[in-house]
This record gives C-alpha cells, structure tokens and sequence, in this order.
C-alpha cells in the first residue's frame, strides 16, 4: 500500500531556476533527512521549500488510512518547480533610457508517498 499527498507553493518571490537548484537536492529523500538538510542550508530558496515539503508531510499524515503510517517511511516523491507570472518594472538608465526589471515567480508542488 503506496499512499500520497501533495501541497503546493505558489506565487513565491523566488526565481525559478534559484529555487529548482534546493529542489534537485532533495528530490527522493527521505522527509526527515530533506528537512534536516533543508533547514540548515544556506540559500533563500530552502525556506520555502521546507514549509512545503512539512505542509505535504502533514497533508499525508492527516489522512484516515496514514495512522499506520511511520513518519521515517516517508520519502518525497516528486519535486517540481514551475514558473509563476512575472512582474515587470521599469528601472531609470543613463540619458533618459529605460530598462525592464523581470520579478520572477515560482510555483512549487512536492509530492511524498510511503515506501
């Protein structure tokens, strides 16, 4: 018996690419481990993907069939990051010129099951 859960971030101020290079290194961890790792890692993108990656272990755990259910048993699944919209601004240049500053945005879905 394989069960899952799901949760998702979106619209989070971090550009995509900065937040798949935190998603690639936990994507099959165990949640304990990932947590661990997520929580004493160094970049701005480990915040958000450790509170869904804990949002996803709660959804799991809340669940009716999951009171069997060993929380060391728990592994993530899927990890993926997606982009969000982008917010576009205008910064002044040089000689009266202007450049478009490109905000960009993620949405994050983590997937755990049990093994």
């Amino acid at each position: 018996m394989s069960l899952e859960a799901r949760a998702k971030a979106k619209w989070v101020r971090i550009a995509p690419r900065k937040v798949r290079l935190v998603a690639d290194m936990v994507r099959g961890m165990a949640v304990g481990q990932a947590v661990n790792n997520l929580h004493f890692l160094s970049k701005r993108a480990s915040v958000p993907v450790e509170k869904t990656v804990r949002s996803a272990l709660a959804n799991l755990l809340a669940r009716e069939e999951a009171a069997k259910v060993d929380p060391a048993d728990v592994y993530i699944k899927t990890i993926t990051v997606d982009e969000g919209p982008i917010q576009k601004r205008w910064r002044p240049r040089a000689m009266g010129r202007a450049t478009k500053i490109r905000k960009r945005t993620s949405h994050l879905t983590v997937v755990v099951g049990t093994k």
